[in-house]
């Protein structure tokens, strides 16, 4: 589903940035810009240094004079106004309208011939799916005939005392809200996949440290009893890397180095 950005009259450069940022990193590349305050605000420094790596967001933009060019090809507009108004579209939180708005697509009666009309025609398609967030100034947030001209003024909820957010967290919010209904994205790993240590190694760990016990005294091998085998199944339940493996050793080193310097 095609997915549009647009800011109206955006009076900091910064912000339009950060709206880059926020996009790219829920994957979304669609930024239009509404008569900002700086015509040349794509190409000013602060605009850059904001975006940070979202340079292919900024280069993609447009800009352009009034709404209804930013509105070319979009079917579904959302107003992001936090101001309540006595008439207007419905209000509702990104969550809930989104779930909504697509469960509508999905149990549509013509979604079948719609589907096969798309296959044949994707310009036409993007056309009827387009999904458009509009956002207002930063002093003035959205007017109203702009507002009206909305499906839905969708409302971020946040601490009844304390609503206020600046542009670059709203766009932030509504995006991931957006791309978490599509299908979000699968988490991405910090660290590298665990490699487990093999059981010759935990076993040669152990002999090691059989070795070390009892040269500390703390193992008598007239009766071990059960203590390699219970040191077995815990470093077992530890699933051990060939690095703890070889921590593991080098402490059982340790321990009949010190024996053996007490002797």
């Amino acid at each position: 589903m095609r997915t549009r950005f647009i800011l109206i009259q955006t009076s900091h450069a910064g912000n339009v940035g950060a709206a880059a940022r926020a996009m790219k990193t829920m994957g979304f590349d669609d930024l239009v810009l509404v008569a900002p305050r700086w015509p040349n605000v794509l190409r000013r420094e602060e605009t850059i240094q904001r975006a940070s790596g979202a340079l292919d967001v900024l280069e993609n933009a447009r800009i352009v004079a009034t709404l209804d060019e930013a509105l070319d090809g979009m079917s579904h507009l959302c107003a992001t106004a936090m101001t309540p108004r006595d008439f207007g579209p419905p209000a509702a939180s990104p969550r809930a309208h989104f779930e909504m708005l697509l469960k509508k697509e999905r149990l549509a009666p013509d979604g079948q011939a719609l589907e096969a009309k798309n296959a044949s025609n994707p310009d036409a398609a993007a056309a009827q799916s387009g999904v458009a967030f509009l956002f207002g100034s930063e002093r003035f947030g959205m007017a109203n005939e702009d507002v009206y001209r909305c499906h839905v003024a969708l409302s971020i909820p946040t601490n009844p005392r304390f609503g206020s957010l600046n542009l670059g967290a709203a766009i932030q919010v509504i995006a991931y809200e957006w791309r978490q209904a599509l299908g979000g994205f699968a988490v991405q790993d910090a660290t590298p996949a665990r490699v487990q240590a093999d059981a010759a190694q935990v076993a040669g760990m152990l002999a090691h440290w059989e070795q070390a016990l009892t040269g500390i005294g703390f193992l008598d091998p007239a009766a071990p009893k059960k203590l390699m085998p219970r040191l077995n199944q815990l470093f077992n339940r530890a699933q051990l890397s060939p690095e703890e493996i070889h921590i593991l050793r080098g402490v059982a080193k340790a321990m009949l180095e010190t024996a053996q310097a007490k002797r």
